[in-house]
């Protein structure tokens, strides 16, 4: 994408639909390690579905709610995309390591159940 191989255009109609656009070459394919047809679906997937829904669904709630929270919810997902970058550099552990580890752990003792 920064050699600009890959762009977006706006393809005009009722609606209106996101198309990608530019060299499907070997570069792409080794960028993105899956065939022309996989990027082209990947992204119809990505942009045509996914970030349009999400905006429709925005206008759906800031209709009934108003604008005002949109401030909040752009402060809550950066909080969150930081913390998911956060989690990355650290590394994800599968669930399988973490139930491996926790059954090696001694057992609760028993008796009164567990407290929350």
């Amino acid at each position: 994408m920064d050699s600009k191989d890959l762009w977006v255009e706006l393809r005009p109609g009722r609606p209106s639909t996101l198309v990608l656009k530019g060299t499907y070459g070997e570069k792409v394919h080794q960028s993105f390690r899956m065939s022309r047809q996989g990027v082209r679906w990947r992204f119809h997937r990505a942009f045509s579905e996914m970030y349009v829904s999400a905006f429709e669904t925005i206008l759906f709630i800031e209709k009934a709610f108003g604008t005002q929270l949109r401030e909040h919810a752009i402060r809550i997902s950066k909080e969150r995309y930081t913390e998911r970058q956060k989690w990355r550099e650290n590394g994800l552990q599968s669930a399988d390591s973490l139930d491996s580890r926790r059954q090696t752990k001694e057992p609760a003792p028993s008796g009164r159940g567990s407290e929350l």
